[in-house]
């Protein structure tokens, strides 16, 4: 019988253990957790981004600010708004929904933000950390963070022993998730596009995840029997039996077939995608206890 994860509880389980350690931490130091976002532009996406990220702030009990700022803004203008946040010592993470409106560059933006508020797990020095296995004063990036919680749960601390192969190498996701796999003594394997005999190299895989952006392309026949798999693929597809015009959302693994075969598994949409925001309370609820000088929570 193959066990699908229901993402929506474990970031429920993650949300009320960062609800506790928020309240934890202001009776004990009178710290209240403070997160700021800035959005640029009025993309209507971003804007419901960012929208569920404060109302989950509040939830958690943080201090929630938003910046809103118009398209035209310039780069010397959002650099100057971080640089005031990265000062507020009543802000402990900060974060810059992208993308940005053309033309402000986001790498420089991103790598200005404190390593220690950048909640996001984005900059140069979370991602050396990470990379070293630094996971005592690094934050790491959210949506790897989310897939590692799955991973731990269904698997315990210690991977020794176990085959994980990522298939996808980007920055914001595949390296970082085989860093996380690799620190847990999983013997990891990065598949991408280049890769030869990709079908075989994915059949070694206790641990698959799958990361690249093609809809339903990790088939059956390239799953081991009995391997966990984490599907973070978010692709739209048309789907006419709902009527003209009308999508659906799919992940990276067929999930229909794969799940015969797998024995653990998370669905498309309901998996990995409730866990990014959740992570990033816990990354914020961990950088305010950093700054108290308190032991942070662990998730």
């Amino acid at each position: 019988m193959t066990t699908v994860i229901d993402g929506k509880n474990v970031a429920a389980s993650v949300i009320q253990m960062v609800k506790s350690a928020t309240a934890a931490l202001e009776k004990s130091s009178g710290v209240t957790t403070g997160l700021a976002v800035v959005i640029v532009g009025d993309d209507p996406a971003s804007h419901a981004y960012v929208g569920s990220k404060g109302r989950m702030a509040k939830e958690c009990g943080f201090k929630s600010v938003q910046h809103t700022l118009p398209a035209e803004t310039s780069q010397e203008d959002l650099a100057a708004l971080v640089a005031t946040l990265n000062a507020d010592p009543s802000i402990h993470g900060i974060l810059v929904q992208l993308p940005l409106p053309k033309p402000l560059d986001s790498e420089p933006i991103i790598q200005a933000i404190l390593p220690e508020k950048d909640v996001d797990g984005l900059s140069i020095a979370n991602a050396g950390k990470l990379a070293i296995g630094d996971l005592k004063t690094g934050l790491v990036s959210c949506t790897p963070a989310g897939a590692m919680v799955f991973v731990r749960r269904t698997h315990g601390e210690d991977l020794s022993g176990l085959n994980a192969v990522v298939i996808g190498r980007s920055n914001l996701f595949g390296k970082p998730m085989a860093q996380l796999l690799l620190n847990a003594n999983a013997t990891v394997t990065i598949a991408h596009s280049r890769t030869k005999n990709l079908a075989e190299v994915c059949r070694n895989a206790d641990i698959l995840v799958a990361a690249v952006g093609r809809p339903e392309m990790v088939k059956a026949d390239w799953v081991k029997p009995g391997a966990t798999v984490i599907d973070v693929g978010i692709n739209r597809v048309p789907a006419p039996e709902r009527g003209e015009g009308k999508t659906r959302l799919v992940g990276d693994v067929a999930f229909a077939e794969v799940s015969e075969v797998a024995s653990t598994i998370t669905p498309v949409p309901g998996g990995v995608g409730p866990m990014t925001i959740a992570m990033l309370m816990a990354n914020t609820v961990i950088a305010a206890h950093r700054a108290a000088g308190q032991t942070p929570p662990q998730f």
